[in-house]
Formats: C-alpha cells, sequence, structure tokens
C-alpha cells in the first residue's frame, strides 16, 4: 500500500476548504483515509495552513509522498520532503590480484544422473567414436 499525503476537499459550493490527509493512493480524493494531518482554507486572508508537523514528518519518514499541491503548502512551512538516508558504505579499494580473485566463479558440481540417462550417454558417445573412426 503507498500512502499519500493529499488534499481532500470539503465546505460548500463555491467555499472551498481543505483537510490535509494521510491516505491510500488508490482512494478517492474524498475518499477513506489514514490520519488527518491539518487543513488548510485558501479564502482566508491571508489563508490560514495548520499542519501537525510532526505527524507528517512521521508519515514522510515511512514513505509517503506528498501530492503537488501538498508538497507546495509543506514547503511554505519549511518541512522537508525527504527521507534521511543513510550514509553510503566507504569503498575499499582493492589490488587488481585480489579483484580478479574475487570475480572467479568456482566451477559447478556436475549433478547426478539416473542410471537410464548414464546409459544413454555412454551409448551415444561409443557410437560418435564409431562413427569417427568409419569416416
Amino acid at each position: 500500500m503507498s500512502v499519500v499525503i493529499r488534499l481532500m476537499r470539503a465546505g460548500a459550493k463555491k467555499r472551498p476548504f481543505y483537510r490535509m490527509v494521510a491516505a491510500d493512493s488508490r482512494r478517492q480524493r474524498d475518499g477513506r483515509f489514514l490520519e488527518i494531518l491539518g487543513h488548510y482554507n485558501p479564502l482566508a486572508q491571508p489563508y490560514e495552513l495548520v499542519v501537525h508537523k510532526d505527524r507528517v514528518q512521521d508519515w514522510l519518514s515511512k514513505g509517503a509522498q506528498p501530492s503537488e499541491q501538498a508538497a507546495s503548502l509543506l514547503r511554505s512551512l519549511d518541512i522537508s520532503m525527504h527521507r534521511p538516508s543513510t550514509p553510503a558504505p566507504k569503498r575499499v579499494t582493492e589490488r587488481p590480484a585480489a579483484a580478479a580473485k574475487k570475480t572467479a566463479r568456482k566451477a559447478a558440481a556436475p549433478r547426478k544422473l539416473s542410471a537410464r540417462k548414464t546409459e544413454k550417454r555412454a551409448a551415444r558417445k561409443t557410437a560418435k567414436g564409431k562413427a569417427a573412426k568409419a569416416s
């Protein structure tokens, strides 16, 4: 299940009011949601934006993706949209001989064959040998 932080429309006709919610990406815009994270009133002068920053950060750290409009509103509150990345492990440079040893593959052990298959293979080998001697 991928989670999206999006705006859910509420309010009367021509009087928009939005809730910022965490919802399953497959759900419809005004459908079921997981949690209300705040609200946005674009008609108030200046606009009203209330967000529970700790809850938003928690959802973002779990991998939730904000919609474009939600991301724009979160940026206005200086909330970073990126998950904290783990530092990359340090690369150790190896000598060429050591690297060549690592890339060398082990020879696979031969598979065990049934008695019937081994007899067939032996018969084919002898038939090939007789055909080569005849030519």
